[in-house]
């Protein structure tokens, strides 16, 4: 069992919405009140920096996500304040924000099932949020207006171009995020989370159902709850 923190960056003023609107991909009016929202933040060519659980506090929101990306992530971030009316502050996270008694393995692997993804530092910056099923998940819009990366999010909703997925896998023995997956004649993707036999793979979904490994280790292709299979 290994504990993964995670850390939460507060933001309050005046503007802090209309900051995070800007900012953020998922659609700031869709978080209600005592609810959280998953949202994506892109970079300008619309590949995903990191995911955050976004809340309301008494005086702003707070943004989770995994504390090894938080350094870069905050100082990011406000580069792109300007003359916005915003603060920045950061702490820990406690669990019982999401409903949870520890971020563990359990949870995590949880969320794995569920096909909600995971970007640690390994992975920012790779994957567009179509690639990682965040169209499915409510953490991207394609009608709010626009933010860093929303062109490309756009375009490739409204071509229907989705050839790569996130889909889920049980493979026969343990793997690592990063592990590449193949078709038996090459490379068709790879492992974004791993934990234990359990993982999400970034694969074309033509290949869903065909004979996958990574390396000697064979795939077998499980069905996501929010996914046509």
């Amino acid at each position: 069992m290994s504990d993964l923190p995670y850390a939460t960056i507060t933001l309050s003023g005046e503007d802090a919405f209309d900051y995070l609107q800007a900012q953020l991909a998922a659609d700031m009016h869709k978080l209600s009140e005592g609810n959280s929202l998953l949202s994506a933040w892109c970079n300008p060519k619309g590949r995903v920096i990191c995911l955050f659980r976004v809340f309301r506090t008494d005086d702003g929101y707070s943004l989770i996500l995994p504390s090894e990306l938080v350094d870069v992530v905050s100082k990011r971030l406000t580069m792109f304040r300007f003359r916005a009316k915003v603060e920045f502050a950061y702490q820990e996270t406690d669990p019982d924000k999401l409903d949870i008694d520890r971020f563990d393995d359990d949870w995590r692997l949880e969320n794995l099932r569920a096909g909600i993804p995971e970007i640690l530092s390994a992975q920012s910056g790779l994957f567009t949020p179509h690639m990682l099923n965040l169209d499915l998940l409510g953490a991207v819009s394609v009608d709010k207006g626009c933010y860093p990366g929303q062109e490309v999010v756009s375009r490739t909703h409204f071509r229907g171009a989705t050839k790569r997925r996130c889909l889920r896998f049980e493979s026969a023995s343990p793997v690592s995020p990063g592990d590449k997956v193949s078709d038996g004649e090459r490379d068709v993707g790879e492992v974004l989370n791993a934990i234990g036999t359990d993982l999400l793979a970034v694969v074309p979904v033509e290949t869903a159902r065909e004979a996958l490994s990574t390396g000697d280790i064979p795939l077998l292709h499980l069905p996501l709850p929010y996914l046509k299979q």
